[in-house]
């Protein structure tokens, strides 16, 4: 994402008001236009925004840079810079890649329970077991605090979220035809949480609606936890390779335990040995894990 001061030209004399004629560029595209004269860096991203609103993913951490003439290339924008001449600026949208921590706690983290309904039930490899499973991390949700967003992927054909599964306070309880679980009411509740930056993703099925939906929330900047012992699909094949795609996308597969204990992470934790005892009631070995 770059934008440059358009060179050559008229321009404001310094201190004066008026304003500065400026190139917006994003990717190939480059429209001209202007700032006041004394602009500073809210203005710029707003002009951006009002240019370039519908393609610019705010979800995403930008650092804005001028063109400095002394060094030949562009640097971070000074502290307090104000434009006052002509001069080129570039947002940069940071993709540096570090390696994913995982780390969880309770009070940034959100749990997706996707499509966990009727109708999948003859259908969906290991069903039974992923039922117990995604069950017994809502158990926890509800202990540890952490809002809990449910789809259901047109229910009108597919049916509700089975019973076993008890959705008591989940923040959402959504209807949907789109793959993925981002909907706009979804995007709506994560903004609602303040300091949200990971969620705990399960359901079915692994290779489409999982996949669509931490595809699009990775997009956004958020870290995904796929629960491999709550995920399924028809298909072992088709879960399989989804699960080994994601993981080479930086997103995190792992097991209910493994996030229920992170997310105590002590003895002391006064939720321990309730949490504890969730996992104490496992469920039988039935060689989905095998599969991952």
């Amino acid at each position: 994402v770059e934008a440059t001061v358009a060179p050559g030209g008229g321009s404001c004399s310094p201190g004066g008001g008026g304003s500065v004629p400026v190139l917006f560029c994003f990717s190939v595209f480059a429209r001209p236009s202007s700032v006041p004269h004394g602009a500073g860096y809210e203005l710029l991203i707003q002009k951006f925004l009002s240019l370039y609103g519908d393609q610019i993913d705010m979800h995403r951490k930008f650092v804005v840079q001028l063109f400095a003439e002394e060094w030949s290339q562009y640097i971070d924008l000074p502290k307090g810079f104000l434009v006052s001449e002509r001069c080129k600026v570039r947002l940069v949208p940071l993709q540096i890649q570090m390696t994913t921590l995982g780390n969880l706690t309770p009070s940034s983290t959100v749990f997706f329970c996707c499509d966990m309904q009727e109708r999948f039930r003859p259908a969906i490899k290991y069903f039974g077991d992923i039922i117990s499973v995604g069950q017994r991390l809502l158990q926890g949700a509800r202990l540890l605090g952490i809002p809990v967003i449910v789809t259901e992927q047109y229910p009108k054909g597919l049916g509700s979220t089975v019973q076993e599964i008890d959705l008591t306070g989940a923040k959402l309880v959504l209807p949907k035809t789109k793959f993925s679980m981002v909907l706009p009411e979804v995007e709506a509740a994560l903004a609602e949480i303040p300091g949200v930056r990971s969620v705990v993703l399960f359901g079915v099925e692994t290779h489409v609606c999982i996949q669509q939906t931490a595809l699009e929330l990775i997009g956004r900047g958020l870290e995904v936890h796929i629960v491999a012992d709550a995920t399924s699909s028809r298909s072992m094949m088709d879960r399989m390779f989804a699960l080994e795609r994601l993981a080479r996308t930086g997103i995190i597969v792992t097991t209910s335990e493994a996030i229920l204990l992170q997310l105590v992470a002590d003895k002391e934790h006064p939720k321990f040995k309730e949490i504890q005892n969730l996992i104490k009631a496992s469920a039988p070995e039935s060689g989905l894990l095998s599969k991952v």
